[in-house]
């Protein structure tokens, strides 16, 4: 696709998972079918909402704002087959991160695939077999069961992580704490841009 519908776009720090803390330019395009009750980007659900622009020029402005990676985010950014995109940055010399649920095939050459689970909407075998990343949101305890049967679909080498829901992470967390403990193969990933008040 030649133009793509952008919630928002800013340089940031990635707050979550594996690349937290480290400096990147974000990409958030409309356009959401998942509809998970406790998302806190409501307003990208709806594409209509949210003004197109091309390729080139998000890859401009990522490119000029001196970040060495860019994150493709939403929203679900696989609603949209990405090549273009991917094409228009790599061609700028930047590495790209996806972050999706894994409901939609992914279209576009990515350095990084950070796959989200979402209980509303399962995501693609297709999808888990191309994640570097597996990073489920905690709301209830009941996702700990849950989140298990994804892992034998999942790459040896993928990354795994349990993230605390952020209107519950008082309760939510210490369970986590020692679900890692026990489970070492998990690794605690924290919204520290929200504790630093970052966007």
């Amino acid at each position: 696709m030649d133009k793509l519908p952008v919630m928002e776009q800013f340089l940031s720090l990635q707050g979550e998972g594996y690349h937290s803390g480290r400096p990147a330019y974000f990409i958030r395009l409309g356009g959401c079918t998942v509809g998970c009750v406790w998302c806190d980007v409501k307003d990208s659900w709806d594409a209509q909402e949210h003004p197109s622009q091309s390729v080139e020029e998000l890859a401009e402005a990522a490119g000029s704002s001196g970040a060495r990676s860019v994150v493709i985010t939403g929203g679900e950014p696989c609603t949209y087959d990405l090549g273009a995109l991917c094409t228009a940055l790599k061609n700028r010399g930047l590495e790209i991160w996806l972050e999706t649920s894994g409901v939609y095939l992914l279209r576009g050459e990515f350095d990084w695939v950070c796959l989200s689970p979402k209980k509303f909407r399962e995501p693609l075998t297709e999808s888990l077999g191309q994640a570097n990343e597996f990073k489920v949101v905690v709301f209830h305890p009941s996702d700990l069961d849950w989140m298990q049967e994804f892992v034998g679909k999942l790459r040896s080498d993928c990354r795994l992580f349990v993230q605390p829901e952020w209107s519950k992470r008082e309760s939510i967390a210490p369970l986590l704490v020692r679900f890692v403990q026990e489970n070492p193969r998990w690794t605690l990933s924290l919204q520290t841009h929200k504790y630093l008040e970052i966007p």
